[in-house]
Parts: C-alpha cells; structure tokens; sequence
C-alpha cells in the first residue's frame, strides 16, 4: 500500500522589520545614542576659541550642515539631514575632518582638499549605522566668514547589514566667531 506525502509548497522565511514595538523602542535607543555622541562631539569642540559654522546642505543628504574647527587644519562637521536616496529618511552625520591648504593655490581666500573619516545614522524601513570617508573641497572666501564646500562622502552601512554607498552635497557656511 501506498501513502502520499503532502507536499507543501515552500515559504521563505519573513523579513522582520525592526520597526515593530519592540524594535522601534531599540531604534529609539539607538538614535538616542548616536545623537548624544554628536552632540557631545560639538559641546566638546564649542569649548575651543575657533570658529563654528552653520548652513545648508543640498545633494545626498539634504538639510543643516555644521563644522567646527579644532585648529589650523582640523575640523569636525556634521549634518542633520534628510535622505533621498533610495528611501525617504532621516540622516546624520559626523566626521573629523584634516584640511590640506597647500594643494590648490588661489588669488583670494583659500581653497583646501579635505578629507577623514566619520559615521551615519540613518533611518530607513530599518535604523542603518554605518562609517563614512568623506573627501571634499571647501572655499573659504577672504573678506566674509563664508565658505562653500563640495563633498563626495563613500559610506560602509554595517548595521544592519554590509553595505556599500555613496553621498554626494554641495553646501555652504556661515561662521560665528567667539568672542575675546
């Protein structure tokens, strides 16, 4: 006597989405931590006597950009943003950033290639971390406490999964100076 075997048909396991109630709390958790690094990393350079600018970012990401310089040719700079690229999202960034003013020689203001390396949280249908090596190069004009900047920012996603990506902005800064 012969018995069949049902054959079910195969399902591929479900994606579980880390936004559910319980991933949106670690999410949470997570965006909490890196904001409090980035917010750490501005206080402690707030603390230098060097200039802290603020402006707009336009490309990948889009939105407020900040740079602080920590001497003659190092910086921090940081962006909250939003992503367009691929899925709609929030984005930050951060970078320590080495500023080399001897490549490009220019009649006015100064005009330094830089480069470094950073991180960026972003939040997609998941929260991505990832590390960012950002290279760029800035204007800083003379005669006003401006400078205008165009970056290319590779990132390596490594939360949740590997992943390589590309960021691409132009921007531009105004600088306040602290007083004496």
């Amino acid at each position: 006597m012969k018995t069949e075997v049902e054959k079910k048909p195969y399902t591929y396991p479900r994606k579980i989405h880390r936004l559910s109630a319980k991933g949106g709390i670690a999410m949470k958790k997570s965006a909490l931590i890196i904001v409090s690094i980035f917010l750490l990393l501005t206080a402690t350079a707030k603390a230098q006597n060097k200039e802290f600018g603020i402006g707009v970012i336009l490309g990948e990401p889009t939105g407020i950009s900040l740079k602080k310089w920590l001497g003659d040719h190092s910086a921090i700079d940081g962006a909250v943003a939003w992503s367009f690229g691929g899925v709609n999202s929030f984005h930050l960034h951060a970078d320590y950033l080495y500023h080399n003013f001897n490549l490009f020689d220019v009649e006015s203001g100064q005009l330094p290639l830089y480069f470094g390396a950073g991180f960026r949280f972003r939040t997609e249908p998941e929260a991505t971390l990832g590390v960012r090596f950002p290279v760029g190069i800035c204007y800083i004009f003379e005669k006003a406490p401006l400078d205008i900047f165009l970056e290319l920012g590779p990132v390596l996603n490594l939360i949740p999964d590997m992943e390589f990506w590309f960021t691409g902005s132009i921007g531009a800064r105004f600088y306040f100076k602290k007083s004496s």
